[in-house]
């Protein structure tokens, strides 16, 4: 949900920056972008880490009075108050207990620091096979989030659409690319199937949607395809980075660590995608060419995603393997120095 918030502004923005620039130029309207991002400036002044402070004084005793209708107390005699104060002692005992449970251990934050500082810093996460095969994913699946957008406007106006009317095309992609990101939350949630294999879904549909770019003609077959790009863009760029905390991938405890990698790995694909798309349009004269690369990336994105689970559970069963062989040893070793 926090997410849709580009998907809103790129509905509105497309046509309107492109009003503005038939009206003022494409420098001023460049002038009145950068102000508009400015606005991030003030939103970073104003962002800061939620803290949670622990409560300083904890109720050491907890007193629950049991009422009785007047009958049964008077049944019960001067037994009525034994069984109040019987009961008081259960629930402070159990209140004791509880409150042992709870109490939180006390870390020195000097070694949380440090402890933080290492995780960041650690890259032994690039030694797990099924990681490395997700990360090859994101640099292959990247290739293909950039050309419809950068080349659909062309591409329109390439099939006879007016450029004014080809602008709506971005508009389309993000009213879709909203219910896109909040449709596949609720997916997620259903836990029918693993959250993978939707995403390995996700990732096969929208290359085949790539390739459908270059099939239709007309301004209609452009708006269906758009559409069909923007559910699946929402479906895949709200998960592709979450996903990492699942166990399939490298797990919720060692995700802090695991995105900076996997983003650094990601940007490259960001860095040569679009020039790799503008050079074959180049050389070829047609804007399909962009379309047939991003579905080739799109394609190898999806194979190494469906990679990702065997070669994270290889890894695990080498790991076992290791363990047993290691505890056998340490059995063995134990065994002879007694008979010594």
């Amino acid at each position: 949900m926090a997410s849709t918030g580009e998907s809103f502004a790129i509905f509105a923005f497309a046509p309107a920056f492109t009003a503005l620039k038939n009206y003022i130029g494409w420098r001023y309207t460049f002038v009145v972008i950068g102000t508009l991002q400015g606005i991030t400036i003030i939103c970073g002044a104003l962002l800061h880490p939620i803290v949670i402070k622990p409560t300083s004084q904890t109720e050491t005793e907890q007193k629950i009075t049991y009422t009785l209708p007047g009958e049964q107390v008077q049944g019960f005699g001067s037994s009525g108050d034994s069984v109040v104060q019987s009961l008081e002692q259960e629930q402070g005992l159990k209140s004791g207990i509880e409150l042992e449970e709870v109490e939180p251990v006390q870390v020195n934050p000097k070694q949380q620091d440090n402890t933080s500082k290492n995780r960041l810093l650690d890259l032994t996460v690039l030694k797990e096979g099924g990681f490395l095969c997700y990360s090859a994913f994101g640099l292959f699946a990247t290739l293909g989030f950039f050309a419809p957008q950068l080349y659909v406007v062309e591409l329109s106006a390439s099939l006879g659409t007016e450029r004014d009317k080809a602008a709506y095309m971005l508009s389309t992609m993000a009213i879709s690319e909203i219910f896109g990101r909040l449709s596949i939350g609720w997916v997620m949630n259903c836990g029918c199937i693993r959250k993978i294999f939707v995403l390995l879904i996700c990732v096969s549909l929208m290359c085949l949607v790539l390739v459908l770019f270059t099939i239709v003609n007309g301004f209609w077959g452009l708006v269906v395809c758009c559409v069909l790009y923007g559910f699946l863009l929402g479906n895949i760029a709200s998960t592709h980075i979450p996903m990492l905390a699942e166990d399939d991938v490298v797990g919720i405890q060692r995700m802090p660590l695991a995105v900076g990698v996997y983003v650094c790995i990601q940007s490259f694909a960001g860095l040569a995608g679009p020039p790799l798309g503008g050079v074959l349009v180049d050389i070829t004269q047609n804007y399909s060419a962009a379309f047939y690369s991003c579905a080739a990336g799109m394609g190898l994105g999806a194979i190494f995603l469906g990679l990702v689970r065997p070669a994270k559970t290889g890894h695990l069963c080498r790991r076992r393997k290791n363990g047993e062989n290691n505890s056998a040893v340490e059995q063995v070793s134990k065994s002879s120095q007694r008979n010594c």
